[in-house]
C-alpha cells in the first residue's frame, strides 16, 4: 500500500476540494493510505523562521518525507493556485539540501463549479512542482467540474460515469507511483 501525502489547497470548512480528495481516497481503497497535511496552521514562508522552526512546518515536512507520493488537490483562485500551497512548496523545499520534494511522484488535480475545473491553477502548480524536483504525473489530467448531484450526503460518488473515470485516474496514479517511486 502506498503512503500518500495529501495537500488540499482550500482551507474552507465545507471545501469541495477536500470532499473531492476524500472521494478519491475512498476509490483508492487498499492501494493507498492518505495522510492529509495540515496547511491551515502553516505560516507564510519566511526564511527568518528557520531559527526557530514552527511546529507546523516540521509536521508538513514529516508528512511529505514519510510518503511514497504526493496528491495535490487545488482550487483555482484568480487563475492560479492558492498561496497556502505555495507556502507548503516553499517550506518543503528548504532548508537547502533537505528538500522534502526531490524525486517524489506527484499527482495534481482539483475541482471547481466552473466548466474547466481548475485547469489553469493545475498548470501553474505543475510548473512549481517540476521546479522543486518532483516527478509530476502528466497524463491523464483531471479537471473536474464539481457537480453536487454526483455525490450523496456521505460524499460517496453516485454518478457511474464519474466514478468510473475517477477510478481510472486513481489507477493511473498508482501506476505512476510504481514507475517513478523510490
Amino acid at each position: 500500500m502506498s503512503e500518500i501525502a495529501v495537500l488540499v489547497g482550500s482551507l474552507r470548512h465545507d471545501s469541495i476540494n477536500r470532499k473531492f480528495a476524500e472521494a478519491l481516497e475512498r476509490l483508492a481503497g487498499d492501494r493507498m493510505k492518505f495522510t492529509y497535511a495540515d496547511l491551515a496552521s502553516l505560516p507564510h514562508y519566511n526564511e527568518d523562521l528557520w531559527a526557530n522552526v514552527p511546529e507546523s512546518v516540521t509536521r508538513l515536512k514529516a508528512v511529505v518525507d514519510g510518503a511514497d507520493a504526493v496528491l495535490m488537490v487545488t482550487p483555482e483562485y484568480n487563475r492560479t493556485f492558492p498561496g497556502v500551497l505555495k507556502d507548503a512548496i516553499d517550506w518543503g523545499s528548504r532548508p537547502w539540501g533537505k528538500s522534502s520534494w526531490g524525486g517524489k511522484p506527484v499527482a495534481i488535480t482539483g475541482t471547481s463549479p466552473g466548466v474547466i475545473g481548475t485547469a489553469i491553477a493545475q498548470h501553474h502548480l505543475r510548473t512549481s512542482m517540476v521546479a522543486v524536483g518532483t516527478a509530476v504525473m502528466g497524463q491523464p489530467e483531471l479537471y473536474y467540474a464539481y457537480k453536487a448531484e454526483h455525490f450523496d450526503a456521505d460524499g460517496q460518488i453516485t454518478d457511474k460515469a464519474t466514478k468510473d473515470y475517477l477510478e481510472t485516474w486513481i489507477a493511473s496514479f498508482a501506476d505512476w507511483i510504481a514507475k517513478t517511486g523510490k
